[in-house]
């Protein structure tokens, strides 16, 4: 029995690295973009949720990425 392993994996890579302030913050503090600066705030949050939601549906939906292992 195989099993789909790309939407687990996925969501996990994108989890991590669209964290606001673990690679980049978009809107930054002072600028437009800021990096590795481990702060966050709330227009972050929402612009990195956003950016999370629609890259996961580009994989997982338009792109039909599928991982069987």
């Amino acid at each position: 029995m195989t099993t789909d392993w790309a939407a687990p994996l996925i969501a996990s890579a994108l989890f991590a690295f669209l964290s606001p302030g673990m690679l980049l913050q978009m809107p930054g503090r002072d600028r437009p973009v800021d990096f590795l600066n481990m702060k966050t705030s709330f227009a972050s949050i929402f612009v990195h949720t956003v950016l999370y939601c629609l890259l996961l549906i580009l994989f997982l939906v338009v792109l039909s990425v599928h991982l069987y292992v």
